[in-house]
C-alpha cells in the first residue's frame, strides 16, 4: 500500500510538472484578482489603476481590483498569503507587509517570507503634515507645541505599528511627548482626517495631501527626500529640519506561494513595462513617487535588506514586539 501511495504521489507530482509549461503559455485565461492594501482613493489605489489600465492590454485580461486597508497592510498580506498560488491573485504590498510587521507582531495571520516578490514598484516621497489651524510652521514650532502639551496632539496612522504609527512612537522618543496614534486604512482617510481636525498631524506620501494643501486645510511642514522637491521648493527636508529618521516607505507587487516562477515572470514583465515607461513615470511624478521597477530576484534582494532597516530601525525606535490581535 505504501508503495502505491508513493507511485501515485509520484505521478501526482510528475503531471503537475508537466501541466506546468502549458499553465504558463496560456496565462491568463481569466480576469486576475489583484489585492491592494490601501483604502481607495489613497494615492497608492489611484496609481495602481491607473497602472492596471496600461497592463491589461498587455495580458489580455483585466484586474479585478480589491481593497483591503488597514492594521499595517496586515489585511492584506493575509488575504494574499490565504489565496491560491495560481497566478490569479496578485497582491499591492509594502514596507509594513514585508518588513515591518514580521519585526513588530507574533502570531501574524500570514508569513511575509513565503509570499513570492513580483517586483519593487515605487518608492513613496511622504511629508510631515499638520492641520492648517494648528499654530506651528516649522518643525521646531510644532516640537515646542508638542512638548507643551505632551498628549493633545493626535497622530493619523495606518493602525498599531504600521509604518507612520513607528514615526509616531520615534519621535514620542527623541521629543518626549505623549502624540496620540489614530488609525486609519489609507493615506486618503488620513488625509480627510486631518483636513477636518479629527487629528492633527501626520506622516504620509505627500500623493494623498496634494488637494488639502490646495484647499489651504493642511500644511506640510518637512519632507522625507535627499534633497527638497521641486513642487515644493520652500518646505525643508526632514534633515533639514532637525529629523534624521532612516525609513523609506515603497510599495510594489507578490503573488501567493507556490506561484509558478514562469508566470512570476510574465506578470514581471507586463509591471516593469509599464513602471519603466517614461510617459508613466511622468504620471508618476505628479502623484510624488519615485518609479523603482525590479526583476524578482533584485526585489527579493531588496526585501532582505529592508527587513534588516527595519529591525534597526524599530530598535532605534524601542518599539518592543507585541502580539497581533485582529480588531
Amino acid at each position: 500500500m505504501i508503495r502505491i501511495a508513493r507511485l501515485c504521489a509520484g505521478a501526482f507530482i510528475a503531471a503537475a510538472l508537466s501541466v506546468s509549461p502549458t499553465h504558463a503559455q496560456t496565462y491568463p485565461d481569466k480576469p486576475i484578482r489583484l489585492i491592494v492594501s490601501i483604502a481607495p482613493g489613497s494615492v497608492t489605489d489611484v496609481i495602481v489603476r491607473a497602472a492596471a489600465k496600461e497592463i491589461e492590454p498587455k495580458l489580455g485580461q483585466p484586474f479585478v481590483i480589491e481593497n483591503r486597508g488597514g492594521a499595517a497592510g496586515i489585511l492584506g498580506g493575509q488575504a494574499c498569503a490565504q489565496s491560491a498560488g495560481d497566478g490569479y491573485t496578485l497582491c499591492v504590498i509594502y514596507h509594513s507587509t514585508m518588513s515591518y510587521n514580521p519585526v513588530q507582531f507574533d502570531k501574524l495571520p500570514y508569513n511575509a517570507d513565503e509570499l513570492v516578490p513580483v517586483t519593487r514598484l515605487f518608492f513613496l516621497t511622504e511629508g510631515l503634515f499638520v492641520n492648517a489651524e494648528l499654530p506651528a510652521k516649522t518643525v521646531a514650532e510644532l516640537r515646542t507645541l508638542a512638548q507643551g502639551k505632551p498628549d493633545g496632539l493626535n497622530f493619523a496612522t495606518l493602525g498599531n505599528a504600521s509604518f507612520p504609527d513607528l514615526f509616531r512612537v520615534w519621535l514620542n522618543n527623541q521629543w518626549n511627548t505623549k502624540i496620540v496614534g489614530v488609525p486609519y486604512k489609507g493615506g486618503g482617510p488620513a488625509a480627510q482626517a486631518l483636513s477636518a481636525n479629527e487629528v492633527q498631524m501626520t506622516r504620509f506620501g505627500v500623493g494623498n495631501f496634494r488637494g488639502a494643501m490646495e484647499a489651504g486645510k493642511v500644511r506640510m511642514l518637512a519632507i522625507a527626500a535627499d534633497q527638497r522637491s521641486k513642487q515644493f521648493p520652500d518646505v525643508p527636508t526632514l534633515k533639514e529640519a532637525g529629523l534624521n529618521y532612516p525609513g523609506q516607505g515603497w510599495w510594489g507587487l507578490a503573488a501567493p506561494k507556490g506561484t509558478p516562477q514562469a508566470i512570476v515572470d510574465k506578470v514581471n514583465a507586463a509591471f516593469v513595462s509599464v513602471f519603466g515607461d517614461p510617459k508613466f513615470g511622468e504620471f508618476l511624478e505628479k502623484q510624488l513617487v519615485v518609479p523603482a521597477p525590479t526583476s524578482p530576484a533584485e526585489f527579493a534582494k531588496f526585501l532582505k535588506e529592508d527587513r534588516k532597516a527595519a529591525e534597526d530601525l524599530v530598535k532605534i525606535a524601542n518599539e518592543p514586539r507585541k502580539e497581533y490581535k485582529p480588531q
